[in-house]
């Protein structure tokens, strides 16, 4: 029979116990962020402002496709109708330290995890343990991958679409840093939050509050719910929530796939030990 955690832990032991693993959480974005900001310069340049170029690799592939199907496309421009500003004293710089903070949240991500995992673990049994060791590395992985998803296809298709779109010819595009950076920030990090979505699933089953049947009942709704989000994180086009939409209907019916072998293995582990 699985063993239950030896070590019992006080209330105000366990507030304890998480203010040190906020404190190291906290301390692991600080210096990431250092680090982020000492190569401040490398990543506006070649990373917040690469959506920005038209050689960008999505406006590429993008504009090869358009020519492919014959379709007019802003993504075969030159380059795009607007520019970039800075309209505080203090713009330029508070763009430079925020971005350095989200920059070292992203790096050091795998850490945050682990630190998470630190506090969660006393309180599983043995073999929840063992069931888990790769929750890490996975959950890491998919955020990571959610962050590329945002950058590469959510963040172009937002800035193609809000930054080509126009009222009036007597108009022109002027953006702030700030609201520059934030599309491009929030695109990103929304996107590798929501690709966490199988692990939030596998725990919430863990625990009990969701099974697969539940899942599947309210796939209509969660299909609803995936539309609005697509609709928040991206540009007010049917095309790019469509493309934002796919992953994450596929990342639902994958939680489903985990949810259903949670409960088997659960189901499985009853039987043995009655």
């Amino acid at each position: 029979m699985a063993k239950k955690p030896s070590n019992e832990m006080s209330f105000l032991d366990h507030l304890e116990d998480l203010r040190w693993h906020l404190i190291r959480i906290t301390l692991s974005i600080v210096i990431a962020g250092l680090v982020a900001f000492i190569f401040s310069r490398w990543i506006f340049d070649n990373i917040i402002f690469g959506p920005k170029s038209m050689d960008f690799p999505t406006y590429k592939y993008l504009c090869k496709l358009s020519t492919f199907l014959r379709v007019d496309s802003t993504f075969c421009a030159e380059s795009f109708p607007f520019t970039i500003q800075s309209r505080t004293m203090g713009g330029q710089f508070s763009a430079d330290i925020w971005t350095s903070i989200y920059a070292g949240f992203i790096i050091a991500f795998p850490y945050i995890i682990y630190q998470v995992w630190l506090f969660v673990s006393p309180g599983l049994l043995d073999n929840e343990r063992q069931s888990s060791r790769g929750f890490i590395i996975i959950s890491s992985l998919l955020f990571f991958l959610g962050v590329l998803f945002g950058y590469y296809v959510i963040t172009p298709l937002s800035i193609n679409f809000l930054g080509t779109y126009s009222v009036s010819s007597e108009v022109t595009n002027q953006f702030d840093i700030s609201s520059y950076i934030s599309l491009v920030r929030s695109s990103s990090i929304a996107a590798g939050l929501v690709f966490e979505l199988p692990i939030i699933i596998y725990f919430l089953t863990k625990i009990g509050l969701v099974t697969p049947e539940f899942l599947k009942k309210y796939r209509k709704y969660a299909l609803v719910g995936v539309l609005i989000i697509s609709a928040v994180i991206t540009p007010p086009d049917i095309a790019s929530q469509v493309i934002v939409a796919i992953p994450i209907l596929i990342l639902y019916q994958i939680s489903i796939y985990i949810s259903a072998i949670v409960v088997r293995n659960q189901k499985r582990k009853n039987k043995k030990h009655v």
